[in-house]
């Protein structure tokens, strides 16, 4: 679209917008009314596909090339669509201002340390980016090491620290630009300050290894072919990186790996989506073979090195998870032992080792539970927290005695501690002072009962006077695969729409690991319904038991968890008011095709099967958009940066539900251009669509603010 044909169609939109918005307020609750114009006609040319016997018609296939002019027009006038709407709203001000005072505050991350020196990012409130310091000891004077504000005019590209060495003297950092999950690798002296010749340029990378004493480094890189393990001396030219694991290895599979404290051992893991991991390991020192230690086992393995031996965490005959300890020298699966033992009543979701002990960090009902082990494996005390939270990392070194970890909770900000590990004490490392009252907040966890009788928890949050009236605004979000868990976290969005009044809720679906590999098991592949169907009975559940009704109740969901509030759309459109649905999959007959989707085919199955389309064609949203259904009003959020979930799938979705909606109720694209599924997005930007989101929710459940 020319910039000529832009002004044009703005100014249009614009118009239509002045002449049909209309404002009613009265003295207890205002309205705001919009006579919303007609979307851009997108064209149709249908592609028939004969899929096993089944015929499948794709009438808006020409819009997943993304690079067209076509298709680059349309995203234009979808852009100017959605901003001539967004721009009627009043009350974005308001909501500018307060996500200005919750998220323009100073924060700062967990340190790494190395060599007594400490690593960290922070970012104060006037900046858009995190910036990445060093000091000398815990408490001596920082002095700036990263900053990557200087490297993009908009502040598109971030900069993230990726690794230190054992003697603090290097660093590894990778910039990103825009949200893409491609980054390019740099290498700092500490001292200095100055660049290594050393670089990797853009691609996927997945973890970096730096050798003990700074000689080579070991990465993964997702190449043409699928993921690859190389090796590169420090300081040698690109074209000499080795080849050291996975040949042969395709598309659908991740490759990670990481080194012993002492430099002697590598770790190898090759992931079978979220069911299986294989684990082989070499001994570096001596040239050594890569030995399997674990292969066509299912089940998941991770591993870490502490005190000369290999503890390995696995939900291998333990749904729950539990602790295994093996010698390096000996280590195939026959050899191991029982560490810590799987518990009935909790999850383990990882174990840390730090300061000669071990922090087993549980989900017991959803909630964090910190149990600390000594080395012979028996419990020596907990970490103490006084409200529902979640406890995301332990970190530190094992020969260290100092650790440090994060506590959260849907009503309070992100806290770092400093915990000494032989005397229990602790001291406050960072706490983000973000403006919101604690104290005014209630939060509760409740069950419900989904559609086969299953129960399922859900967390509800709201201000402590709040009315059940039946009639309160409220925003419920889930995600329900993956094996993810959903733990209690502290978001601006959260904050602000508590303040305002409303209902803020987060379902535990199956599909994620809040209770373990069988929870995740069962919403997955042919059980993939069951995620809907539990989200659906919270929903139901917030309306029976009198915290809202459909025409007061938002929807959202990212990535996974767009999949999710877009199949429950088609299913129960009745049921909702407004779905926010962010960087998604939707056509599920072919999301395998393009990008990281084959990666996903352990999770959902795929089309390319014939048993199982038979059970993805039943709830593929895509396919599931009826002609003249009420659909609610819906934000779609992509952009060019997500190379992780192709943006096809937000802009084909658009376009139909736009062409068959009967509701009269908007549908709108929001579409970046240097955003993705892994952020982009300075500080400033986030700010502006967190407001856009919630006034257009706000607007569409009625609400208004001034």
């Amino acid at each position: 679209m020319t910039e000529e044909r832009k002004l044009i169609v703005r100014f249009i939109y614009l118009v239509i917008g002045l002449l049909t918005l209309s404002i009613a307020a009265c003295t207890t609750q205002q309205t705001i009314q919009v006579v919303i114009p007609s979307p851009p006609e997108t064209k149709v040319e249908e592609v028939t596909d004969d899929l096993h016997g089944v015929e499948i018609v794709d009438p808006y296939r020409w819009l997943e090339d993304q690079e067209s002019e076509e298709t680059r027009a349309w995203i234009d006038e979808q852009n100017v669509y959605t901003d001539s709407i967004m721009a009627q709203l009043p009350g974005r001000a308001a909501l500018r201002e307060k996500f200005s005072e919750l998220m323009r505050v100073d924060e700062i991350g967990a340190p790494i340390e190395r060599g007594g020196r400490y690593f960290y990012g922070k970012r104060s409130a006037d900046q858009d980016l995190y910036v990445y310091y060093v000091r000398e000891g815990p408490k001596g004077e920082e002095r700036i090491l990263l900053d990557p504000h200087p490297l993009s005019e908009d502040h598109s590209t971030s900069i993230q620290l990726r690794g230190v060495s054992s003697d603090g003297s290097m660093v590894v950092y990778s910039l990103r630009r825009g949200g893409r999950d491609e980054l390019e690798v740099r290498f700092m002296n500490v001292d200095t300050g100055e660049e290594l010749s050393d670089r990797l340029e853009e691609a996927r990378y997945f973890g970096f290894a730096l050798k003990e004493d700074n000689s080579g480094y070991y990465y993964v890189r997702m190449d043409e072919a699928g993921p690859r393990l190389y090796y590169r001396e420090m300081g040698s030219p690109p074209e000499s990186e080795r080849l050291v694991f996975g040949q042969g290895i395709g598309f659908g599979k991740f490759l990670s790996a990481n080194l012993s404290p002492d430099g002697r051992w590598l770790l190898i893991y090759l992931s079978h989506g979220r069911v299986r991991t294989d684990l082989f390991f070499v001994d570096i020192t001596s040239d050594g073979e890569i030995i399997p230690v674990v292969e066509g086992v299912d089940a998941r393995f991770t591993g870490q090195f502490a005190g000369g031996k290999l503890y390995i965490t696995t939900n291998w005959n333990a749904p729950n998870g539990r602790l295994m300890v093996a010698d390096p020298t000996n280590p195939s699966l026959e050899n191991w032992s029982e560490f810590i033992p799987e518990r009935s009543d909790a999850v383990l979701r990882l174990v840390s080792a730090v300061g000669g002990r071990f922090f087993a960090l549980y989900l017991e009902n959803v909630k964090s539970r910190v149990v600390i082990f000594d080395q012979q494996g028996r419990e020596t005390g907990e970490l103490e927290f006084d409200s529902i939270c979640t406890v995301s990392y332990v970190t530190g070194r094992w020969d260290s005695d100092e650790a440090f970890y994060s506590f959260v909770s849907f009503h309070i900000p992100p806290t770092i501690y400093r915990f000494s590990v032989s005397t229990g004490e602790k001291e406050l490392w960072s706490r983000i002072e973000a403006p919101f009252e604690s104290d005014k907040s209630e939060v509760k966890q409740v069950w419900f009962e989904s559609g086969d009788g299953t129960s399922i928890p859900m967390f509800i949050v709201h201000s402590r006077d709040l009315k059940l009236d039946g009639d309160n605004p409220t925003y419920l979000t889930g995600y329900g695969g993956f094996g993810a868990s959903l733990t209690p976290d502290f978001s601006p969005m959260a904050a602000a729409w508590i303040e305002s009044g409303g209902v803020y809720a987060v379902a535990n679906l199956r599909g994620g690991g809040e209770f373990g590999e069988e929870w995740h098991r069962a919403g997955m592949l042919e059980k993939k319904q069951n995620v809907f169907d539990d989200f659906i009975a919270a929903a139901e559940y917030l309306v029976a038991e009198g915290y809202t009704r459909p025409e007061r109740m938002a929807i959202q969901g990212h990535s996974n968890g767009g999949l999710l509030v877009s199949a429950v759309m088609t299913q129960r459109p009745d049921l909702f008011c407004v779905v926010i649905c962010s960087y998604p999959l939707i056509d599920m007959l072919r999301y395998q095709k393009f990008l990281m989707g084959s990666s996903w085919v352990a999770e959902y199955g795929s089309a390319d099967n014939p048993e199982q389309l038979k059970y993805i064609l039943e709830y593929s949203p895509y396919q599931n958009v009826k002609q003249g259904m009420r659909y609610p009003a819906i934000l779609f959020i992509t952009g060019d940066g997500d190379t992780r979930v192709a943006p096809l799938h937000a802009r084909k979705m658009a376009a139909l539900v736009q062409a068959s909606t009967s509701s009269g109720k908007p549908v709108l694209l929001r579409y970046h251009t240097k955003a993705g599924h892994s952020g982009g997005q300075p500080l400033s930007e986030r700010i502006e669509e967190n407001a856009e989101i919630t006034a257009f929710i706000l607007w569409q459940l009625g609400v208004v603010q001034n």
